[in-house]
């Protein structure tokens, strides 16, 4: 697989989401899909991005707490906070020389909002 060495790669991972935050004095439920996307130049010696079972399993921890939840309970003032949060919780679940590109939420109507590291 050497001539892949020069190649960018990337690969996610996804989960539902079901949050309330308030925007004004209106209250707004969503159901999300979050996407967790990782990239490296590259595969590793298992012809991965990353080892996705750890990054699963640090998405899953992540999301149980928030799953129903008002959003500004958890100290969070709406979805783009919530995307950065995550980026940063995720982020050590790549490892170099692989990295976290983004964490994106996809409403019901597709509406997506992404964060980058």
């Amino acid at each position: 697989m050497a001539h892949f060495a020069s190649l960018h790669f990337e690969a996610a991972v996804t989960r539902p989401l079901s949050v309330v935050f308030r925007v004004g004095e209106a209250w707004q439920g969503h159901d999300y899909t979050v996407e967790v996307v990782a990239t490296r130049q590259g595969l590793d010696g298992f012809d991965v991005v990353v080892d996705f079972r750890d990054l699963e399993a640090a998405l899953d921890r992540s999301l149980a707490p928030l799953q129903g939840r008002l959003l500004s309970d958890l100290g969070l003032d709406g979805p783009l906070a919530l995307a950065q949060r995550l980026l940063t919780e995720l982020a050590p679940f790549a490892p170099a020389p692989a990295r976290l590109k983004e964490v994106a939420l996809t409403d019901g109507t597709g509406r997506r909002l992404a964060v980058s590291a």
